[in-house]
């Protein structure tokens, strides 16, 4: 719920100071800079929630707490990518890809009813996925929206 908060408050925020100082509103930047904060947020995590995070990704796979760490930095090179016009389309499709890899891992927590901020098995179990997995598709869409589609439009209106 508060990645989605993050979201929507810094679009709200970055459309008002456009309009102040520029007079004039570019919706897709401000999607875009209100998914590079949220994600900043969520980077955050994972640098102080790496055990319980380490919990989320299935047995098979090792170094887990490194994987935590490695995607946390990931995040935050992609959400300085959405900044960069040159480099959004492709920062899209590899956040689409993330968001996808990491639907397993939310899952498996949920299954496990597992909070991922204590690393304890008290968390909110199923109801935690009926809202988890419905938010991911809006990430996603948001993100291809503000990043590949309009792209897409551009590039084939030139």
């Amino acid at each position: 719920m508060k990645p989605l908060f993050i979201l929507l408050l810094t679009f709200i925020i970055s459309i008002g100071i456009q309009k102040l100082i520029l007079k004039d509103i570019n919706y897709l930047l401000s999607a875009r800079i209100a998914m590079c904060a949220m994600l900043l947020f969520t980077a955050l995590g994972h640098f102080l929630f790496t055990e319980g995070m380490s919990k989320m990704i299935p047995n098979f796979i090792p170094l887990k707490p490194t994987l935590v760490l490695a995607t946390g930095v990931l995040e935050i090179i992609l959400a300085i990518g959405l900044l960069f016009p040159s480099y959004q389309k492709t920062t899209g499709w590899i956040l689409i890809v993330f968001l996808l890899l990491m639907l397993p891992a939310n899952v498996k927590a949920s299954l496990e009813n597992l909070n991922y901020q204590t690393g304890t098995y008290d968390g909110k179990g199923l109801s935690y996925l009926w809202f988890r997995a419905p938010l991911q598709l809006f990430f996603i869409a948001w993100i291809y929206f503000s990043t590949i589609k309009t792209n897409t439009a551009i590039t084939n209106s030139l």
